[in-house]
């Protein structure tokens, strides 16, 4: 897995949402990060000390990719909105959903 920098990240995740329009998918994964590479002590030992703050792991991956980002406390609403603007963007791909109505909700209306 390739952990990159926010805006890297974005412009990497605008290449797999390209990439996916033609025959494939993507999925972004949000998941709360405490800094801690290494797994929790057995017991008997010392627990690992808990963080002041929490960060944000975002991660994207196709079918043979890997990518993920850091997001720090302070930079949040300035990456929510960068990941906003591309999802506003790659959106247009979505096909409309036909509703089908039912025999009680005609007779109804």
């Amino acid at each position: 897995m390739v952990l990159l920098d926010n805006s890297s990240f974005i412009i990497r995740l605008e290449k797999f949402a390209n990439a996916a329009k033609k025959d494939s998918s993507f999925s972004v994964t949000f998941k709360r990060y405490n800094g801690h590479d290494k797994p929790k002590p057995r017991e008997g030992r010392p627990a690992l000390p808990e963080p002041e703050t929490y960060m944000c792991l975002m991660r994207a991956q196709t079918k043979s990719k890997k990518i993920s980002t850091i997001v720090r406390q302070e930079d949040v609403p300035k990456m929510m909105n960068m990941y906003a603007q591309f999802m506003k963007s790659n959106m247009d791909g979505l096909k409309r959903v036909k509703k089908v109505k039912s025999k009680a909700k005609a007779a109804k209306g």
